[in-house]
């Protein structure tokens, strides 16, 4: 305890040392701590789960995934045609309607990608339980569920009506210019028209505005009734003299199963990927995680240097800055060291006495970092926009917390074991 309270009165000889340190450190760890944040969450959504697996039937050749809307009955119960056959405990399908607010200027503020999916299974209330078959919902908070459940009542009572995400809806706000940002649950009642783009051109549709997606992964995304979605591609011809439109014999992109364990998944898989049903095209049925690894494949260097490079950089260099700081320390107190062994401090007394001090203010300066990088970018900017595919948000986690003293902790303690052990050393006589 005395050796404690020699660390904790070291710590504040030099004001001006201590807080300079402290400073670099926070940056650093700053900087660590966004990286690790946005890699936990692609970790998390690859992560194999072993219960209340999701899978993803797509098509096997094809890139992007289009099928036979007639595929998504029979995908949504497993493939089973034999009494024996395993059907899955839920489901849900997407098809994926790229779409523009301007059709003159098509920009990244303008352009909408929205799912036709089935209303219920956006969330629904299931054995007095909150449900859904969207991943990035799992999470919400009991009062964004409730705002959500409101929503998907009005998207089931409305066919035309569509919930969209933040961005998209921060982004009419500013196209129409009369309502404010933090407003943008006033536009819910407003109608939109969309243009269709890329397959999908020449298919315009328009929507009633019912909700909003909690804030997070869904801030790109809107979802409407596939049924308005089926209607339309049915009456095209009539306004197009008969012909019908380019995508409607293949709209559906995936769907989307989930069952209880790995095992339920493989007998699943095998009744869907065996049946002759499905063979032109033909259809594989992979797990959600290793779908969104597969989706995530064109940004694997990003992600890779970012986990490899950047971030270990960050701690080198984190390193080097608290040696430096320490080394200067050391050679200013090297009187004072030899005195102390004089007076009877051991070598391994000076050793921890200065490694101590090391680690106590990286891992202070770690803890303010991490504290005030959650509050900050979770309260102050509602999350990090880090774009990236479907994501667009990411918060920091509460374990960044424990990331942040660990890693103020850990560089510290490498940094300065160096100039710790020179001071060990010292020679009284030759002070």
């Amino acid at each position: 305890m005395k050796l404690f309270a020699l660390i904790l009165k070291n710590v504040g000889r030099n004001p001006l040392r201590s807080i300079l340190t402290a400073m670099g450190t926070m940056v650093l760890v700053f900087v660590v701590t966004m990286v690790w944040s946005v890699l936990w969450l692609l970790d998390l959504i690859t992560a194999e789960k072993k219960e209340n697996l999701k899978g993803i039937v797509t098509e096997r050749w094809s890139i992007p995934s289009r099928m036979p809307f007639s595929y998504a009955v029979s995908l949504a119960e497993g493939g089973a045609s034999k009494p024996g056959d395993l059907r899955p405990d839920d489901s849900m399908s997407w098809q994926f309607y790229p779409g523009t607010l301007d059709q003159k200027t098509i920009t990244r503020e303008s352009m909408v990608f929205a799912i036709a999916c089935e209303p219920d299974k956006l969330a629904r209330m299931k054995d007095g339980k909150f449900a859904t078959m969207m991943d990035a919902l799992d999470t919400v908070s009991p009062k964004e569920a409730e705002v959500l459940l409101q929503g998907v009542e009005r998207l089931k009572a409305n066919r035309q009506g569509i919930i969209l995400g933040y961005n998209h809806l921060a982004n009419i706000n500013r196209m129409i210019g009369d309502v404010r940002d933090k407003d943008v649950e006033k536009l819910i009642g407003k109608r939109l028209k969309l243009y269709g783009i890329g397959g999908y051109k020449d298919l315009d549709l328009e929507f009633d505005i019912v909700g909003v997606f909690p804030p997070g992964r869904l801030d790109n995304l809107g979802a409407f009734n596939r049924d308005y979605f089926i209607n339309a591609l049915d009456r095209y011809p009539q306004t197009h003299a008969g012909r019908k439109h380019l995508m409607a014999e293949r709209n559906l992109n995936l769907v989307w199963i989930k069952v209880k364990d790995l095992q339920d998944f493989g007998r699943v898989a095998a009744q869907i990927e065996g049946s002759p049903f499905y063979t032109d095209p033909s259809v594989k049925c992979e797990t959600a995680s290793s779908g969104m690894a597969a989706f995530l494949e064109p940004l694997r260097d990003l992600i890779w240097g970012a986990r490899y490079l950047l971030a270990p950089a960050c701690l080198v260099t984190l390193s080097l800055v608290i040696a430096n700081a320490i080394s200067i320390s050391v050679r200013e107190r090297r009187p004072e060291l030899a005195v102390m062994k004089v007076l009877g401090f051991r070598p391994a007394q000076i050793l921890l006495l200065v490694l101590g001090e090391s680690v106590l203010l990286g891992a202070l300066a770690g803890l303010a970092s991490a504290g005030l990088t959650y509050a900050v970018i979770n309260w102050g900017f509602d999350g990090l926009r880090f774009p990236i595919g479907f994501f667009d948000r990411f918060y920091i986690p509460l374990n960044a917390l424990g990331w942040g003293v660990a890693i103020g902790a850990v560089a510290a303690l490498v940094g300065s074991f160096l100039p710790a052990w020179s001071a060990r050393n010292v020679k009284p006589a030759e002070v």
